[in-house]
C-alpha cells in the first residue's frame, strides 16, 4: 500500500495500465510533455516515449475523433478532455459514434475508449471550468459513466474502465485531487497537497456498475457520488441522524440493488449531487426508487442539488450543496 491523493492515483493506473497493455495510448491537451494542468500525466511521456503518451491541439472534437479510429484499429485510448466543460464539440463523436458502434456492427466491433475529464467545482474556476454534465451521458446508451469519490476507487476504477470493451466516460471530480477538503462554506476552500488515502501500488480493479456502502444506518438513506460524497458524510456526522451513505461510483451501470436494499430498510431516501436541479440524475434514481420501493416509503424522497443557473464564480461554495443544506433536508425527511 501507499497513501496517494486522488492525481496520484490516477496517475498510478496510466503509468500501470500503459506498462501492461501496448495497446494503450494516452492523449490530451498539454498532457504529454506539460503532464496535463492537473498533472495527471506527469511522467508518462518521459517513461513510455512519445508515441504512447502525446499531446494533441485544443479541439475536442479532434481529440474523440482520434480515439474512435484507434479503437476501431485495435488500440485501447484514454484520451483526456482537459475540462469537462469543452467536452460538447466531441459529443456527437461520443454519443452517435463510439456509443453505437458495438450494436451498429453486430457485435463484430468495440470502441474501449476511457476519456478522462475533470469535472465540478470547488477550485475558484468560474462557470466554464466547473461544470457537472454527466446526466448528458447517462441518457446515451451504450456509454458507461464513472464518477470517483476517493484516491483507491480512482485508482481501480479507471483500470476497469481501460479494460473493458466498452466507451467509459470517466469524471473525475477536480475537488478532490490533492485530497481531503474543508466544505464549510464559511471556511472556504483550500487547494493544497495533502494526504489522501491507502491505495495499492499495483494492478487491481474496482468493479463498474457496483455501489458501496460507505456509512450503515436505519433512519434515512443518503444516495450520491463523487465530491458529494464527502459532504454527505460531514453533513450526516454533524447533524446526528443515523442515515445510510450510498457513493454509487458508476452511474451507468446504476447499482439498483443496493439503492433497493436500502431505501426498502430505512424508508427515507435524499439524493444529492453538484449538477443543477433540472434533469439531473438525481430524478432518474428518485423514478427507480418510487418504482421499486412505493410501498415501504414513509416520505417524499428529497433532492438536494445545484441551482438551475450558471455556475458562479464568487458563490461557488453556496452554490454548491453543502452540509447545512444537506442536513436541513434529512431532518425534514425524518420529521415524522
Amino acid at each position: 500500500m501507499a497513501t496517494m491523493n486522488m492525481i496520484q492515483a490516477i496517475n498510478s493506473a496510466l503509468d500501470l495500465m500503459l506498462a501492461r497493455d501496448p495497446d494503450v495510448c494516452v492523449f490530451g491537451e498539454d498532457t504529454g510533455y506539460f503532464g496535463g494542468v492537473f498533472r495527471a500525466t506527469e511522467g508518462l511521456q518521459q517513461k513510455h516515449g512519445r508515441n504512447r503518451v502525446f499531446d494533441t491541439p485544443l479541439a475536442e472534437g479532434g481529440i474523440v475523433g482520434i480515439a474512435v479510429g484507434m479503437a476501431v484499429n485495435g488500440l485501447r485510448p484514454v484520451p483526456e478532455i482537459q475540462f469537462a466543460d469543452y467536452i460538447y464539440p466531441g459529443f456527437d463523436q461520443i454519443t452517435n459514434e463510439l456509443a453505437k458502434f458495438r450494436y451498429r456492427s453486430g457485435g463484430e466491433w468495440t470502441a474501449p475508449v476511457t476519456l478522462r475529464t475533470p469535472c465540478g467545482g470547488g477550485i475558484r474556476g468560474g462557470l466554464y471550468h466547473s461544470q457537472s454534465p454527466e446526466a448528458y451521458f447517462t441518457h446515451t446508451p451504450g456509454l458507461s459513466v464513472v464518477v470517483p469519490s476517493t484516491p483507491h476507487d480512482a485508482k481501480g476504477l479507471l483500470i476497469s474502465s481501460i479494460e473493458t470493451d466498452d466507451p467509459v466516460l470517466f469524471f473525475e471530480p477536480k475537488r478532490l485531487y490533492r485530497g481531503p477538503f474543508d466544505g464549510n462554506p464559511q471556511h472556504g476552500q483550500t487547494w493544497e497537497n495533502k494526504p489522501g488515502g491507502d491505495v495499492p501500488v499495483g494492478y487491481y480493479q474496482t468493479p463498474l456498475g457496483k455501489a458501496v456502502v460507505l456509512r450503515s444506518g436505519d433512519a434515512a438513506t443518503v444516495v450520491t457520488w463523487g465530491t458529494m460524497v464527502h459532504v454527505a458524510r460531514e453533513a450526516i456526522e454533524q447533524c446526528g441522524i443515523d442515515a445510510e451513505l450510498i457513493d454509487l461510483r458508476t452511474l451507468v451501470p446504476l447499482d439498483l440493488e443496493t439503492i433497493r436494499d436500502s431505501v426498502n430498510k430505512t424508508g427515507r431516501c435524499v439524493v444529492v449531487h453538484e449538477a443543477p436541479r433540472t434533469s439531473g440524475f438525481g430524478a432518474e434514481i428518485i423514478a427507480s426508487i418510487q418504482e421499486e420501493c412505493f410501498w415501504k416509503l414513509e416520505m417524499p424522497i428529497l433532492r438536494v442539488t445545484g441551482w438551475d443557473t450558471p455556475f458562479p464564480h464568487t458563490q461557488e461554495l453556496q452554490y454548491m450543496p453543502n452540509q447545512q443544506r444537506i442536513a436541513r433536508a434529512l431532518k425534514k425527511v425524518t420529521e415524522i
